[in-house]
């Protein structure tokens, strides 16, 4: 295959990072990768002409196997425990040798991209690619240097990516053959035993998460961000299956991002990302038509299913896995900012899926339930997601992404609340799980009524509407919204058994408590008040 190269800078050197004697493929044109990896029987290509890959043992992140390295700038700012895993520094320079020979000799596919919309937080960084595919993933999901800021680009941070490369447990300090490390002395990141490109992206933003909060001044939240036709931005977050995508693409506002970004001093909010990273698991053009519409030459899809005998995909099929994934540049969606920037936001809005039916579709929180539930990052997994799990269990991931927080989360939450007083922000809780009972017995809450909710937040339709309190939470309902039945929001007027209500609302809000112990000794008084009751008053 004949292919023109990319751009290689004048002063890079792989030999800098211990790779000798490489095949060396710098910054080529996606189409040219995927090409590379289809002519290779490394990816096929769907009758949309996006290429399909399968990412091998891994589909998904594997967060037991995500370490930091403990060293002066770490010691005591990353909140070790089971997520942050100490990693020696010894050991990784003998992990980063070992993967330096293993690719060394090799082809290599190499990528310099920058992460952060805006220009005065950008961070420069340098990814080695065993796969091909893994280099054009990087193309689709970071922002793409210019051929003039090519020329010269000096990389911050270095990541290497070896996908075929084991480390040995037994001698390389890691848990099993896989592993995701980041040293932020050496500004290095290795990802190696694991096909699942998603370890690469949560590796940069790992980094910002520390960076940006630590060193900036900068809040790097885990969320979706919009903008209206008249400038005023929304933030979105939200665990999986909550809506944060769904809720964030809206035909009347522009999509600054859909995962990841920055709230900055000089109040902007600004995308970290160049590209998206969607689920694709029961994708439809009907249900996601943004996403649909990007599926096309230039998109990588990640362990899906034909139709038999086709290469159509079968999007409902998940016998891979259900986190079958699409990545495609940001430009593949029509309606966005260009740069993905957005000035402070005026509403911000926390996505539940409580399975319990206890939370109001809608409710307005004050700053200390706002740090309270950031951190709490509340939503319930239903029956039938994983084995065992027979009736709704409460998931709580601090600030709704705690897998990629490296410092203590009263952190970042003390950082919103700041960030939130001094732009007089109206902070929600959407409810986008199930009313008028738990799982099984009651029904989830219309997405149209979701939508008329946010709208309506969003419009200022809320501003002079009476509100009551809610006597386990102790958030407030609005009393009436625009195109939503008043009958179902206050979610203990749904339910048929107002006392078994109360019950399961009572055992959710201490399932809260519970989960809280582990973040209060470094709380403010404000962060507890924001809690639900300690009793039932109803």
């Amino acid at each position: 295959m004949n292919y023109k190269e990319g751009i290689k800078p004048a002063s890079a050197s792989l030999e800098s990072y211990g790779i000798k004697g490489a095949i060396e493929r710098w910054n080529l044109h996606p189409a040219t990768l995927a090409d590379i990896a289809v002519e290779r029987n490394m990816a096929t290509l769907a009758s949309s002409g996006a290429i399909a890959v399968n990412t091998g043992e891994f589909t998904g992140r594997s967060p037991k196997d995500r370490f930091i390295v403990e060293d002066e700038i770490t010691r005591d700012s990353v909140w070790w425990g089971d997520i942050n895993i100490k990693f020696p520094a010894d050991k990784f320079d003998q992990l980063a040798n070992k993967m330096a020979a293993y690719l060394s000799g090799k082809e290599v596919f190499v990528r310099d991209s920058y992460a952060c919309a805006d220009e005065n937080y950008r961070l420069k960084a340098r990814v080695v690619n065993e796969y091909p595919w893994s280099n054009q993933f990087v193309s689709n999901m970071f922002i793409q240097p210019s051929e003039s800021e090519l020329v010269n680009f000096d990389p911050e941070w270095v990541i290497l990516n070896a996908p075929g490369f084991h480390a040995d447990p037994a001698v390389d300090g890691t848990r099993q053959h896989n592993f995701s490390i980041l040293n932020f002395s050496k500004k290095m990141i290795l990802v190696g035993g694991s096909g699942y490109t998603g370890e690469i992206k949560k590796g940069v933003f790992s980094a910002l998460n520390f960076i940006l909060p630590h060193q900036r001044n900068t809040l790097s939240m885990h969320c979706s961000a919009n903008v209206g036709k008249q400038g005023d931005t929304a933030i979105f977050f939200g665990l999986s299956g909550t809506g944060k995508t769904t809720l964030s693409a809206d035909p009347n506002r522009a999509l600054i991002g859909d995962d990841e970004h920055g709230w900055s001093g000089e109040n902007t909010i600004f995308n970290f990302e160049g590209g998206c990273y969607a689920k694709a698991i029961d994708l439809s053009a009907e249900k996601e038509p943004d996403i649909f519409r990007a599926i096309r030459p230039g998109a990588i899809l990640e362990n899906i299913v034909y139709k038999k005998g086709t290469n159509e995909v079968d999007f409902a099929d998940g016998s891979i896995t259900e986190n079958t994934r699409v990545s495609y540049p940001i430009d593949f969606i029509d309606n966005i900012v260009r740069p993905s920037i957005g000035k402070n936001p005026k509403n911000i809005f926390f996505l539940t899926a409580d399975a319990f039916g206890v939370l109001p579709p809608i409710s307005k929180l004050t700053p200390g339930q706002a740090m309270y539930h950031f951190i709490s990052g509340y939503t319930a997994k239903v029956a039938g997601t994983e084995v065992g799990v027979t009736e709704p269990v409460p998931s709580f991931s601090a600030c709704f992404g705690k897998a990629f927080m490296p410092l203590h989360p009263s952190v970042y939450a003390e950082m919103l609340g700041k960030k939130m007083q001094e732009a007089g922000v109206n902070v929600w809780l959407i409810n986008t799980g199930w009313s008028g009972g738990s799982y099984g017995t009651g029904e989830r809450i219309k997405l149209r009524y979701t939508r008329a909710m946010i709208t309506a937040a969003l419009d200022g339709d809320l501003e002079n509407v009476a509100f009551r309190e809610h006597p386990v939470f102790g958030l407030q309902m609005p009393e009436d919204c625009p195109n939503v039945p008043n009958e179902i929001l206050n979610p203990r007027d749904t339910w048929a058994d107002a006392s078994k209500y109360d019950a399961i609302a009572q055992d959710l809000a201490n399932r809260f408590h519970k989960n809280f112990t582990q973040f209060a000794d470094n709380c403010s008084a404000e962060i507890l008040s924001g809690g639900p009751k300690a009793k039932a008053t109803v």
